[in-house]
């Protein structure tokens, strides 16, 4: 290419004019444009007509000097702004933050990367200050033979006494659940393969689960309608996960064993 660029130069000392092309005919033109041509050599080394649009790369009949004439601009785009809020209350929704472009893609140079990001996130309060949102926090669980680990320490200081608070019981329809549940044969965690799809199962809410302040355990999916889906996942294997859908809330569990389960 260097010696082509000197043979030219050399010619164009003999014969002035004969290597007009984008800067002097002062063109540089975005994607594929046959109106913006010059008259001179080409780099396949053919005098005639030339082109100064970003598309001549590809077909090969720019002119000489395109690449000085029509440097490579990249997008240039600026810093992030804020995320903005969460575009609904007490629901998933999602939240949004953009950034500007401060200089174009010219000339083939690099595209402007992605503009716009979004992630999900969840309100946990009204507009009004009031709670909400709770249903749609994933529900950790593991066996209710926990319970009798609970049980045991209750005895202990550290933990309080009150019995005032009994707790309750949450009943849910599974809707769907991860091959990774089926496959744990753990001592501890082998209660995951009575995990089925389409079952009831029920989940106790007792302290230390349950808040003391609400009275409630995360992702009980108490504010649910039942035509939500809600999220649950197994406590010793977090790829042990899957969907259910409120069915009530009653006093006591009165599922089988298999089939019952503690919030933690």
């Amino acid at each position: 290419m260097r010696t082509l660029w000197m043979a030219l130069c050399a010619l164009a000392r003999l014969w002035p004019g004969s290597l007009a092309g984008c800067a002097d005919a002062g063109r540089c033109c975005p994607g594929r444009d046959a109106a913006c041509s010059a008259r001179g050599w080409r780099l396949d080394r053919v005098y005639g007509t030339c082109y100064c649009d970003q598309a001549c790369r590809r077909t090969g009949d720019c002119c000489f000097d395109y690449a000085r004439a029509c440097p490579a601009r990249p997008c240039i785009v600026g810093e992030w702004s804020p995320w903005s809020g969460c575009g609904d209350q007490c629901r998933p929704a999602a939240r949004v933050r953009r950034r500007p472009v401060q200089q174009e893609p010219r000339n083939g140079g690099a595209p402007c990367p992605p503009l716009e990001e979004r992630a999900g996130c969840l309100d946990y309060s009204t507009p009004r200050g009031q709670d909400c949102g709770r249903a749609f926090v994933p529900a950790f669980i593991t066996t209710s033979a926990f319970n009798k680990e609970r049980t045991r320490q209750a005895a202990s200081p550290q933990w309080s006494t009150d019995t005032e608070d009994a707790g309750y019981c949450m009943e849910f329809k599974t809707e769907s659940l991860t091959h990774h549940c089926a496959l744990e044969n753990r001592p501890l965690t082998r209660w995951m393969q009575y995990l089925r799809e389409g079952y009831t199962v029920c989940v106790d809410c007792q302290r230390p689960a349950m808040n003391s302040v609400s009275l409630r355990c995360s992702g009980d999916g108490l504010d649910s309608d039942g035509n939500q889906t809600l999220h649950w996942q197994a406590i010793g294997n977090p790829r042990c996960q899957g969907t259910w859908k409120k069915v009530r809330r009653v006093d006591q569990c009165s599922c089988p064993a298999v089939h019952s389960f503690i919030f933690i």
